[in-house]
């Protein structure tokens, strides 16, 4: 007869001292908070103490010298009327538009076609090059792609318009970052091209965990490959969509480079953005209990949309 030794499974792990086996000892385990002391440290001088600065700065009125003035909710209640703030702030929904809608979308059709179809037909070193081809703008300096871009765009000896011109559509030709009706949507591609990239990588990086079986079962069934994205791919990486559109729409709402090496927030306001604002109305205007509260108000709905974000990642995961 052999006998039967049932565990009891709380038991499981615990030693005959403290803790439990294979954990390290209380001691090491109170030495690791000695590894995040120098990461806390920076934090709370690089992040925390300059927006607790800002955030007393916003209540005062103060032009850079001299003494800051309480003037409590003032420089708040000024903003809320003020009509170029909003303004800017309806061109910061455009570049979220820009920089994490169109991109997030773009970016899961090419990275499921290069996962899907390139890397089947052509191999993924081939997926591998394109990718990085893609990746590209987010490597360069936003000063540097800003330049270049700049001098694409540029009316009289631009590359567009000269581009236009040679294939016999030189009525199309514009001042694409002149013109206030078109200077913003100018901007937005360019963000669109910046930003691609970031997704793409993301959303190939999370299709590598897909279960390959989900594919072949569902081609076996005759599924196209639209309906093979639409109902594997879109649901498998849906927490790598939370995380790519709550990056990015954080990265639109401080965009800042772009604008300035582009535009500097012309012509007549038209491509002005909350961060660009702010640093106008803090260095140009010496405003700088006014653009304190600017910047206030733009970190407080960035931290609400990273929570809101958050949020629906633990909802969406199973």
């Amino acid at each position: 007869m052999t006998a039967t030794v049932e565990r009891n499974p709380r038991a499981v792990g615990k030693s005959r001292g403290k803790g439990t086996v294979g954990s390290p000892p209380r001691g090491a385990r109170d030495s690791y908070a000695l590894f995040l002391l120098p990461g806390a440290l920076a934090f709370l001088a690089i992040v925390v103490l300059p927006f607790v600065m800002n955030t007393y700065l916003s209540f005062t009125d103060w032009q850079g010298v001299g003494s800051p003035e309480w003037s409590g909710l003032a420089n708040y209640r000024e903003l809320m009327d003020d009509s170029e703030f909003w303004a800017s702030f309806r061109h910061s929904l455009f570049m979220v538009v820009a920089m994490a809608a169109i991109p997030t979308a773009l970016g899961l059709v090419l990275a499921a076609a290069l996962f899907d179809y390139v890397g089947k037909h052509f191999g993924s070193r081939t997926a591998a090059i394109l990718r990085a081809c893609f990746y590209l703008p987010q490597v360069l300096p936003i000063a540097v792609a800003g330049i270049v871009w700049s001098w694409i765009l540029a009316p009289d000896n631009g590359s567009l318009n000269a581009l236009l011109k040679a294939i016999g559509l030189g009525s199309w030709q514009q001042d694409w970052l002149g013109d206030p009706d078109l200077a913003l949507y100018s901007v937005m591609g360019v963000m669109v091209w910046v930003q691609l990239g970031f997704p793409l990588v993301v959303f190939m990086a999370g299709l590598q965990r897909v279960d390959p079986q989900l594919y072949e079962a569902a081609e076996l069934d005759g599924a196209g490959w639209w309906r093979r994205f639409w109902h594997i791919t879109l649901p498998q990486i849906r927490p790598e969509i939370y995380v790519v559109l709550t990056w990015c729409s954080i990265a639109a709402l401080k965009v800042f480079g772009a604008v300035y090496v582009l535009t500097k927030g012309g012509p007549g306001g038209a491509t002005d953005v909350p961060s660009y604002f702010s640093f106008t109305t803090f260095f140009e205007k010496t405003q700088v209990g006014y653009g304190a509260a600017i910047s206030t108000v733009l970190t407080v709905i960035i931290l609400a949309l990273s929570l809101i974000g958050l949020r629906l990642q633990e909802r969406s995961d199973p």
